[in-house]
């Protein structure tokens, strides 16, 4: 059923309600962003990372000479800054002065605030709008106000936005372009589920939507489009939301469908994965660093992680009749007397003879059982830390304070700057982290993308603004 959207204005240029979600690290470039922009819709690049290139055109390789994690962090926001200013000037020029160019930053990404103003200043005028999640970003109005942009917050309930509002917001209402809900058992990428929320039970976004608008109307904020993200596919599967008082003025983001598209500048690998998904095959999951959930493809790489969580034991260096922790094992090449519980010795055994000999200790005071060959990668991960959160549970970094969270580093995560560049970079989708939306099982039941067809950005969004 072909439906007609009406146009909104959104960071000052009347245009489709279509988004292009942002997405880091590197993955939603400039030239996407552009092309949305162009096709009367609007773009978003990832200020996260951004991809640099030389005075030819070739991409720049990310390189740390720095000896410390501080002099590396410096580095990673230099490099972020030169980037993001880069990806806009590109956004800029492909645009041809149609849609707005928005810019995607994540608030818990190490050195944000100064990425985020790094770019601003260096690419001025180009950037219309600023979207932001990855935790609770309150300066974000602050930073808006500063540099007249529109931003954009991210939440994914109405307490979280009116938080936001209370806190900081409004003080700068005029500026509040939009605010993104992002369905967090739908999205990809980061989630936002609280611990009061079941990962498995998935809520109706429209029950949701509508208290957010609720309160939205009642701060008077009738007109700020909510945008809504995660879980959408074909907007007339939405027309009930369509000039619907008790939701407002909507738009749609979309982050999973334009990664398949010509001017994505992501590996063909990854867009040929994307293409032949099946229903299940992306798994929520905690084992990000940033201590967020998550939705990304359930490839090797996560299924390594799913494994090595699942080799995990509660022990003590003393006997512990408490807990339990009675069984005397010895581990490592000195012969270290730990204790574990009875029940757990027939499972040490067995992993044993499987190969993963190496133990690492956790911070909740438990093992967990890997080869020696990925002990090695991990402790060589944490080593290289360059600071890419502002805190790290892989890592132990903070980009703050003594520059440690105090805790021990978790060997139960990964680092994701390693392997985000490797994918975005490389194409390696089945050995590094692919996020994804839970509904990219769709592109191979849909018959736009027939005999793997990848469309250009202004077709999807043709094809987005039908209704399908």
């Amino acid at each position: 059923m072909a439906i007609n959207l009406n146009s909104l204005k959104i960071s000052g240029k009347e245009v489709l309600p279509i988004i292009e979600g942002g997405k880091g690290i590197a993955v939603s470039s400039g030239k996407s962003s552009g092309a949305f922009a162009a096709a009367g819709a609007v773009g978003t690049f990832s200020g996260v990372n951004a991809t640099r290139y030389d005075s030819a055109g070739n991409i720049i390789p990310v390189e740390y000479k720095g000896k410390t994690r501080r002099e590396k962090h410096e580095e990673l926001v230099a490099m972020g800054i030169d980037g993001g200013i880069q990806q806009a000037k590109i956004a800029h020029e492909m645009s041809k002065g149609n849609g707005p160019i928005h810019m995607n930053i994540l608030w818990e990404m190490g050195g944000a605030q100064r990425i985020l103003e790094g770019i601003l200043d260096g690419a001025k005028g180009l950037i219309h709008g600023v979207t932001c999640g990855a935790g609770m970003p309150y300066r974000l109005a602050e930073i808006a106000a500063k540099y007249k942009v529109y931003y954009y917050p991210i939440v994914s309930s109405m307490r979280a936005f009116r938080a936001l509002w209370k806190r900081s917001y409004s003080k700068a209402a005029e500026l509040l372009g939009g605010v993104v809900y992002e369905d967090p058992w739908k999205a990809g990428g980061h989630n936002g589920l609280s611990n009061s929320e079941d990962p498995n039970e998935f809520q109706d976004p429209y029950p949701r939507v509508a208290e957010l608008r609720k309160f939205m109307n009642e701060i008077n904020l009738h007109n700020v489009p909510i945008i809504m993200a995660g879980g959408v596919w074909h907007i007339n599967e939405w027309s009930n939301w369509l000039d619907n008082k008790e939701i407002g003025p909507i738009a749609f983001q979309f982050g999973t469908r334009p990664i398949v598209t010509k001017e994505s500048e992501v590996p063909e690998s990854w867009k040929k994965r994307l293409l032949h998904l099946k229903e299940g095959d992306v798994f929520l999951n905690r084992f990000s660093p940033t201590g967020f959930y998550s939705s990304a493809v359930n490839n090797n790489f996560i299924k390594e992680l799913r494994q090595r969580n699942e080799r995990q034991i509660k022990f003590s260096s003393i006997k512990n009749e408490e807990e339990g922790l009675t069984c005397e094992i010895k581990l490592g090449p000195r012969g270290r007397a730990t204790y574990i519980r009875p029940d757990d010795k027939n499972k040490v055994d067995m992993w044993y003879e499987q190969g993963f000999t190496s133990t690492m200790k956790t911070p909740d005071d438990t093992l967990i059982f890997v080869t020696e060959n990925k002990a090695l990668e991990i402790k060589k991960d944490q080593i290289d830390c360059m600071g890419c959160l502002s805190a790290c549970k892989f890592s132990n970094w903070m980009d703050h304070d003594e520059y440690t969270t105090g805790k021990k580093a978790d060997p139960r995560s990964f680092c994701i700057q390693k392997t985000l560049q490797d994918i975005v970079h490389h194409g390696d989708v089945e050995n590094n982290l692919m996020f994804s939306a839970h509904n990219a099982y769709r592109f191979s039941t849909d018959e736009f993308y027939k005999n793997g067809f990848i469309p250009t950005v202004k077709q999807l969004v043709e094809r987005i603004a039908q209704g399908y």
